[in-house]
């Protein structure tokens, strides 16, 4: 979006369209204008970015990062700076502000790289945490060389004195922002009910003490931006207060002001560059060099940190990426003439072109799903019966814990057949730019004083309890953008040797078949896991749609579990999941096969025939309390007229997805299957002409990378 704003703004300008063919008549009061809304939108723009930063995360980042963060600034700005004295052996380096534009070329953007990442959609990935990590370090080192250029600058010109009470008023500022005005927003924050608003009356304070800082800073001998940003990072980042900010700012900022920034493209007049001054090539050369040695160093580190060449690549081109805050910063310098038209020209021509290629470039380099292709399966099936099944359940409200834990009842975990359950709060990033991935059973602090997942915690603790040395849980809390939330998902799968996901579904009914709450952020997750996920996924329905009745197993009672069996892998996987559950001793499983009446149904069945076969002969012989059934259906509503009937007799209905698949059992309705991520008969199962009170298990067995439509992992 960036670059499509700058090059509208040199389309409007003089490069295009010089002098009388302009597209629009423009004066000296019209520009300044424009620029001024322009630049009210990049000081929101700051300011919101600084909000999102969370500084405590610098102590916090692994070798790595530090080193890529602090390097990558470091060397460039050696170089740029060697680079200028090489062609003026008698200059000083901090007057004509050398060193503070020197620091400009070699520094690394937080707000940039978020941006970059958030657009890539690999925010949370492993490159991103990365990336992000080493910008947010970088970020801070630029700032203390800019501010440190800026005290030897004005200590050469105006003497030390005067840089000594700089750095006083300075530091009083920060004392008063840092130590005064961050507890009480903290006190606030803390005193604030959970889930709950921010109160209004703080609200606008912040905004007030906001739009205040560039002025007050100034006053306490400090750049604007910079006082800006200060007290941008004092603010508490997250929910409630920071959230608020992002939420209710940030529309009016990316929607109305920042597009108004093309004027910064106004400014480009590419006339310029054919009479450059000597000042301007040197500096050209220094923020070409500073920029190719930038790439060269986190290139070298990457690999020396023993990370592939395609990631190490990604990374090397993510360090480099240049954008709105440099622009925004050049245009600044421009208008107060600190730097002349032809360097801001050619400066405009290497931030639009990084900006234009380094996203193309990260993408053809790094897929983040390439590390899901593993050739191990992770199934059910492939699971033995005497070793620990792993799960993997998701939670995003406090409605899925009780289902997960109903549904956990419903697998009859035993000490013989018992079962690893890994839990992740999937939260939705808000107010705060740094996705956060907590395992609490390592006892790893949160950055907030508040727990994100307590009564979780408390919840599957007290169920472990209950299920001693059949079930061990652990819980885990994920905090990113919900577009993200996959990634997270996958990647603990994988780490944990997950054999299957239990995913909640998206909708939930109320006993009178009303929708209670309906959340299409979920459904999208769901869909994005079934294409990516490195093991098996099931998703959990409930229906209750009659008067409450337990669906626990109990030892006075026997437990009936259902498989709708039509054939196929993700029938099989079904069946593999039955079979556990039925060595409980009160568990009765009923095994429906729906075979086709027509031949074209027999054609259409040849090809997994014979591993159907064998698993319904290795059930039958193993399983004790077995019901098979047989029962031979012409279509669709034939199929769904025998269900209805039969259905309200189990506790637990178990179903393959068997997505894309064309059978006879099922033809007529497919248009009218409404959720597409459940499968035909699990939508059927799930629909208002259903009435019961049973819980529906939707299984997908582990896809094969290459059986995955291109188009779908775009």
């Amino acid at each position: 979006m960036f670059v499509s704003e700058m090059l509208a703004g040199i389309i409007l300008g003089p490069t295009v369209f010089p002098d009388f063919y302009s597209l629009i008549n423009t004066s000296d009061e019209s520009v300044a204008a424009l620029g001024a809304a322009g630049g009210f939108g990049f000081v929101y723009f700051l300011f919101l970015s600084t909000v999102k930063m969370d500084v405590s995360l610098t102590f916090k980042s692994g070798k790595k990062a530090v080193y890529i963060g602090v390097l990558t600034v470091v060397v460039p700005l050696i170089s740029c700076l060697i680079t200028i004295k090489m062609r003026h052996p008698g200059i000083n380096l901090f007057t004509n502000r050398i060193f503070f534009l020197s620091t400009s070329y070699a520094g690394t953007s937080f707000q940039v790289i978020y941006c970059l990442l958030s657009e890539l959609r690999i925010l949370n990935s492993e490159l991103g945490r990365l990336g992000l990590s080493s910008a947010l370090i970088g970020d801070m080192v630029t700032l203390l060389l800019t501010m440190f250029s800026t005290w030897v600058n004005s200590g050469i010109q105006r003497g030390a004195l005067a840089v000594l009470i700089d750095i006083g008023m300075a530091s009083i500022f920060m004392f008063i922002v840092l130590f005064v005005l961050r507890p009480v927003m903290k006190w606030v924050v803390n005193h604030t009910p959970e889930a709950s608003q921010i109160n209004d009356i703080c609200f606008y304070f912040v905004v007030l003490a906001f739009m205040l800082s560039p002025r007050v800073g100034e006053y306490f001998h400090i750049n604007p931006k910079y006082g800006l940003i200060i007290f941008g990072l004092a603010v508490p980042d997250g929910p409630p207060l920071g959230s608020a900010l992002v939420e209710k700012l940030d529309p009016i900022t990316s929607g109305l002001f920042l597009p108004i920034f093309t004027t910064c493209g106004m400014r480009f007049n590419l006339a310029a560059i054919k009479r450059p001054n000597l000042y301007a090539k040197d500096h050209a050369l220094g923020a070409t060099l500073a920029l190719v040695i930038k790439f060269g160093v986190s290139l070298v580190l990457a690999v020396s940190c023993k990370m592939p060449l395609r990631d190490s690549l990604a990374l090397a081109l993510i360090m480099i990426s240049k954008g709105i805050v440099e622009i925004g910063s050049y245009s600044v310098m421009y208008d107060k003439q600190v730097i002349s038209d032809a360097l801001f020209c050619y400066l405009t021509i290497m931030i639009v072109s990084v900006a234009s290629i380094v996203p193309i470039l990260v993408k053809r380099l790094y897929d983040p799903s390439r590390k899901y292709l593993c050739s191990q399966k992770r199934t059910i099936l492939n699971s033995k019966l005497n070793q620990e099944l792993r799960m993997l359940g998701c939670v995003h409200v406090p409605g899925h814990v009780n289902s997960i834990v109903n549904l956990m009842h419903a697998l009859c975990p035993t000490k013989e057949s018992s079962i690893s359950l890994d839990v992740l709060h999937l939260v939705k990033l808000s107010g705060r730019a740094t996705p956060l991935f907590i395992a609490h059973y390592k006892q790893i602090k949160t950055i907030s004083e508040k727990s994100y997942s307590e009564n979780v915690i408390i919840a599957f603790n007290e169920f472990q309890r209950h299920n001693w040395e059949a079930v061990s849980v652990n819980v885990f809390t994920a905090i990113s953008p919900p577009n993200l939330m996959y990634e997270d998902t996958c990647n603990l799968a994988m780490n944990r040797l997950t054999s299957f996901i239990i995913l909640p579904f998206h909708r939930r009914w109320s006993i009178d078949g009303s929708i209670e709450s309906e959340d299409q952020t979920i459904r999208s997750l769901n869909f994005h896991i079934h294409e990516r996920a490195p093991c098996s996924v099931g998703i959990h329905v409930e229906v209750r749609r009659s008067n409450f009745r337990d669906t626990s197993p109990t030892h006075h009672s026997s437990y009936k579990i259902v498989v709708i069996f039509m054939g196929g892998q993700d029938d099989r996987e079904a069946l593999a999941l039955a079979k556990r559950i039925s060595q409980y001793q009160s568990v009765s499983l009923t095994v429906i096969h729906l075979k086709a009446k027509t031949s074209l149904g027999n054609i259409l069945a040849e090809n997994g025939q014979m591993l159907d076969d064998e698993m319904l002969r290795y059930i039958k012989r193993s399983v004790k309390n077995l019901t098979y059934i047989q029962e031979q259906v012409k279509d669709g509503p034939e199929t769904s007229t025998f269900l209805r009937y039969i259905v309200g007799d189990f506790q637990l209905i178990i179903v393959g997805r068997r997505y894309n698949s064309k059978d006879p059992q099922t033809f007529g309705l497919e248009e009218w299957c409404e959720f597409q991520e459940i499968g035909i008969i699990g939508d059927l199962l799930s629909s208002l002409d259903f009435v019961g009170n049973y819980s529906l298990l939707i299984v997908q067995q582990q896809l094969q990378r290459a059986t995955l439509d291109p188009m779908q992992m775009m």
